[in-house]
Order: C-alpha cells, then structure tokens, then sequence
C-alpha cells in the first residue's frame, strides 16, 4: 500500500500541515483499556438538523479491505432516507494524497473519510477541517474503546477526537500447512510458532523450506522488513520528543533491514510486489510459505486465496509483535450532513459491528470488551482450517509495543524499501543502498 510519490504531492502535505494547523497537538499513545459499553449519545450539531424522510447521500472514502459496503447496504435498509456512496482504494499514499488535495482546495473532500494510522499526524492539528467527534457524541463512547487507541486520534489536551477508532492491526505469521508438511516443518500452529521462535530460527526453517520445495518461504520484502521493524522500542525513524530523524540509530531498523537482506542473498524471499496480481496468483496458488502480517491481512488472504481455503494457520511473529495500520473514522467539514454521517460511523464501528467486521475480514477490533466474549474467542474460521484465529491475534496484541511514527513515516519507509528493492531485483551492494536510504531520509526531514 505505501508508494512513493513524486515530491510535488508531498510539498503539498506539508503545505497542509503547516497552513491548516489549528490549536491541537500531536496525538499520544496511552495504556491500558477500558470496557466501558455506552451507547452512542445523541448529536448536537444544530448545523445539519435534517427531516427524517429528506434524501440524504454520505460520501465515503473507504480503503483497503473492509464489509464497510455490505453492512452500509444493512444501515441504508433501516434509514431508507440515506444513501452511502462508497469510494475505495488499497494505495494508502493516493487515498491521503487526495484529501490533502481536497482540503487544500475547500472542496472535493467526502462526508466520511477513513485515516489511517500511518498519517494520522498529516491531518491530527487541522482541527478547522474536521468535525470534532466529541461534539457530536463521541465523548460518551470513548471509554468503550483501547485507551491507547483512542488517543491516537485525540488533541494533546483530548478536546478534539478527529475520528472514531476502527482496527488495529497486530502482527502474525500467516502460513500454509499443506507446502509446511511438504517441507517437513509441523503444520501445528504451537509447533511451527516454537519451531521459528526467533529470527535466527526463522531463517534456518526458511532455508530448510526452500532447499525442501524449491519455493520461497516468505513472500517478499516489504513484509519481511515490516514484522522486524515494528517491533522497535516506542519510535521507528523519528523521534517522539523533537520529530528528528533516528532511523540510522534505531537498531531495529538497521536489524530489519539486514534480515531482509539476508533473506535475499540466501533466496529464501520471493520476488513479488505487495498488492500486484502476481503476488495474489502466489497467495492463492502456493507459491510460497508463509506471509508475515496484520490481523486485517486475512482479508486480503481470503479475497486473493479462495482456492487456499482451509491450507492456512497463524501463529506468532518470532520475538513480538508489531501493530501495521488500524484507521480512524473522520468527518471533514466540507461534508453537509455531520449529524447523519456520525450516527452512521457510530453505528458502523458498534461493538456488534467490529466483531461482524473481524468475522468476515479479518478486522481486529478496537473495543476490549470483545476479547473476552464468547463470540468473538469462540470464532471458529473456516477458511483457516477451524482455527480459533481470534486467541491467536489477541496474542500478538498483548504483544504491541505502539510507536510513533511522525508525519514523514510514510515517505521514509518507501526509501529503505526501494533499496532492498534494488538489493533484489539489481544486485546492488546492500551498504551503499542503506547510506543512500539514510541520506534520503536525512534530507527529506531537513527540508520539512
């Protein structure tokens, strides 16, 4: 999903971020989780008091892989007078890129629009663009979500809430069990979880498995440098205190980065792009072993592989786990409607509505007091050969260390990812890739 662009796009976010700026700081992450169960309160927003048979259409900019349509379709038959017109992409960069767009201009930004983590400091202080949630209910509902979670999207001082909290997206380890026994690996999740425990121990099973089947292990760089990255120590490439570039220092970077590397020169990692149709044939054909990801990834298995039903398990990431993504529900101001848009995100992201969501793609839900109920420990996957997948990601989020990730995350991480790019398809040497990366880096943040 995370894609260069050209530089123009990216002045532009930082135009955003400098001219829209209002009185909100940066987000923060918290601890702890509250259960609470209160229902969404009523709205007050007298700007948009509406008659309940007026015919009314909500604008929605959706991304990634969701059931947002299919339980829109459910809310559109109880509130016929409403109608949800989605519009959905897997680029991150563009979906993002098109907001700042819109914002820049005063118009052609959607009724709702679904921020993700990764650039939530892009739009956090642009307090003037969005509806503060808190003013239409949410301060009643906060307490039934991850704490930590929450703040992601509140002002420093928690006055303004820019969006409701959807996923999150801790980090498993996706594998087939039919290419596993081939490779004479145990297909058990405990098993194979023990039998790649660390990475030293992932790598080893990873040459094992190629010189056994003739087919990678994992499936391609980017992710392999994600599930090593995003298990730094509360920062990746930039500092939570001044917003400095440090991802020359952080040893999990450099650590990231070598494993993968590593992977390559030992041919254990394919050589396909994230999200291109080669990489889905792969995901449904067999073509290689296992997929480090997010608990939301299961969708995209599930959409690519229908053919792999029921060949899959999930265990854990050796030595942690990260957190990839996990979005936010946002209303900017340039939707008309803000009183009927919150009352449908309200509903959308209920607690009976993250587990149909969890269900059915794979989303892990926001709100705690799911991880004990029956129903959603008790979820059985099909398509996972009957795996309770829900205690396994709990797992892995018991596992997340949050971090912070600065404005200019997105853009950094396409420069070490290109250079293990060229490291692959070029054969260039791996340290002039990782300096120049660096140097990248550095320059992008000195001209921010």
């Amino acid at each position: 999903m995370r894609k260069g662009k050209k530089w123009p796009v990216m002045l532009l976010a930082l135009i955003l971020m400098v001219s829209l700026s209002a009185c909100g700081g940066g987000s923060k992450s918290g601890s702890g989780a509250s259960e609470g169960t209160a229902e969404p309160a009523a709205t007050t927003d007298d700007s948009s008091k509406t008659s309940s048979d007026e015919k009314i259409e909500l604008s929605f900019w959706s991304l990634g892989t969701t059931n947002y349509e299919e339980l829109g379709k459910e809310y559109t038959k109880e509130h016929p007078n409403i109608t949800i017109k989605f519009q959905n992409t897997s680029d991150q960069t563009a979906h993002h890129n098109n907001l700042t767009t819109a914002l820049s201009a005063g118009s052609g930004a959607p009724d709702i629009f679904m921020l993700e983590i990764g650039f939530m400091e892009r739009f956090i202080t642009a307090e003037d663009k969005f509806y503060n949630l808190n003013d239409l209910g949410a301060k009643d509902i906060a307490a039934n979500y991850l704490d930590w979670k929450w703040k992601q999207g509140s002002s420093k001082d928690g006055s303004f809430q820019i969006g409701l909290p959807t996923d999150i997206g801790p980090t498993v380890v996706y594998y087939r069990t039919d290419l596993m026994e081939k490779a004479g690996l145990p297909t058990d999740p405990e098993e194979f979880g023990k039998a790649i425990d660390t990475w030293d121990k992932f790598a080893a099973v990873a040459k094992q498995f190629k010189e056994k089947t003739g087919k990678p292990f994992a499936d391609l760089t980017d992710l392999v440098y994600n599930g090593v990255r995003d298990q730094s120590d509360g920062e990746i490439y930039f500092s939570k205190a001044d917003g400095s570039f440090i991802g020359d220092k952080n040893p999990m970077v450099k650590k990231a980065y070598d494993f993968t590397v590593k992977g390559i020169q030992e041919g254990w990692i394919g050589n396909t792009l994230l999200w291109s149709p080669e990489w889905g044939q792969a995901t449904n054909d067999g073509g290689f072993g296992v997929m480090l990801g997010p608990a939301w990834m299961a969708g995209n298995i599930k959409t690519n592989g229908p053919d792999s039903s029921g060949k899959w398990r999930i265990t854990q990431l050796p030595e942690g786990a990260g957190n990839w993504g996990g979005s936010f529900l946002t209303l900017p101001k340039q939707g008309k409607h803000s009183k009927e848009a919150y009352e449908f995100i309200a509903w959308l992201d209920s607690k009976e509505n993250q587990l149909e969501s969890f269900k059915s793609k794979g989303l892990m839900p926001s709100i705690p007091a799911l991880y004990t109920d029956e129903a959603f420990t008790g979820f059985k996957d099909d398509f996972f050969g009957g795996q309770a997948t829900a205690v396994e990601y709990g797992k892995a989020a018991q596992r997340v260390k949050p971090v912070y990730y600065g404005p200019l995350h997105d853009q950094t991480d396409t420069f070490f990812k290109d250079a293990l790019k060229n490291v692959l398809e070029k054969k260039a040497d791996p340290a002039k890739e990782w300096d120049a990366a660096v140097e990248k880096a550095k320059t992008l943040a000195e001209r921010s």
